[in-house]
């Protein structure tokens, strides 16, 4: 058995070479030598690290700013009008490539053709995006703002715990659906009724969830000490909770902005969501649901984009969530 000397018996100049790693400091210098030199960390410049290391991100962020920048922007050039050709039954359910023979040879306003009245489906499609992409999120801050402090202050009161939980009981076991048509048939039809009908309850079951969170994390060591030095409730819960619950909160965002896409969708397909005067995709598919086989133009492009929004939405909420959590950082 061959030992090597030199490892056991390391040269003058290897012994050199790993004290030039160090150096000394003077002993006047206490303030130096306490210094610990380690990166600064930056909670959010690592979530964004995280979330944009996932190219699938970059793909759905610029399918979202195409669609958003198209919803919002173009329907002040591109004008729709669902009556503008009503007078004229030769427009009706034209396919792309009659309607460039009859208005006339190539035209954006009907690279999808026309619908049931001779409407732009295209023109069509874009405001009817603008309004269900307004109205979730309307309805997310509402809810999502409302259910979260209510339920960290739910979560953290005993007394308020056994009155919200009453509440809660009976309003949950109404079905949602029923809630929202009687509200829509006595308020009326109409984008801010339907805001209303979606807000009034629905952020008790964000509250409830986030109620649950709280009571999970409300017992530990450094809330108990909070609440032994008097740190007044609205001080613990912004402070003490609600940063430990940032990845929570994102995933729930990521499901509540999807869900009152279909839920218009929904409703305004059943004929009790938005008024016929207010473009919405859901009224669109109801529209062109008739004739789906005959004049696939008219129904499948807003279903295409409802779809697409959706997914859209729901994967960037979720990788997002991903990224927030504080354990996919140690990579």
């Amino acid at each position: 058995m061959s030992v090597d000397l030199n490892k056991v018996n390391p040269s003058a100049a290897d012994v050199r070479d790993e004290d030039s790693l160090f150096r000394f400091l003077d002993k006047t210098d206490a303030i130096e030598s306490e210094k610990i030199i380690a990166p600064r960390y930056s909670y959010w410049k690592s979530v964004f690290r995280v979330f944009f290391r996932k190219k699938i991100n970059l793909v759905m962020i610029a399918l979202l700013v195409i669609i958003l920048l198209t919803a919002f922007i173009m329907p002040s050039f591109w004008i729709y009008d669902p009556m503008e050709n009503v007078t004229n039954p030769l427009t009706y359910n034209l396919s792309p490539k009659a309607a460039f023979a009859y208005f006339g040879g190539f035209s954006f306003k009907y690279l999808l053709g026309t619908g049931a009245m001779g409407n732009s489906i295209l023109y069509g499609i874009i405001a009817s995006a603008k309004t269900s992409l307004t109205l979730s999120f309307i309805c997310a801050a509402i809810n999502m703002t409302i259910g979260i402090l209510m339920g960290a202050v739910w979560g953290y009161s005993k007394k308020l715990d056994v009155v919200m939980l009453v509440v809660y009981q009976i309003i949950a076991n109404v079905p949602g659906i029923l809630l929202v048509s009687v509200l829509v048939y006595i308020l009326g039809s109409g984008f801010w009724s339907l805001v209303f009908a979606l807000t009034i309850t629905g952020w008790l079951g964000i509250a409830y969830f986030f109620r649950n969170q709280v009571m999970i994390i409300r017992d530990r060591e450094y809330s108990l000490a909070s609440r032994c030095l008097g740190t007044p409730i609205t001080r613990m819960v912004s402070k003490n909770i609600l940063p430990f619950l940032t990845s929570v909160i994102v995933t729930l965002l990521a499901t509540e902005l999807p869900s009152y896409i279909s839920s218009e969708v929904f409703l305004s397909y059943i004929g009790i969501g938005l008024s016929a005067s207010v473009p919405s995709l859901g009224r669109m598919i109801q529209q062109g649901q008739t004739a789906f086989r005959t004049f696939p133009w008219a129904f499948w492009p807003p279903v295409f984009v409802a779809a697409m929004i959706t997914i859209i939405l729901y994967v960037l909420g979720q990788n997002l969530a991903d990224a927030s959590d504080p354990r996919t950082h140690m990579l």
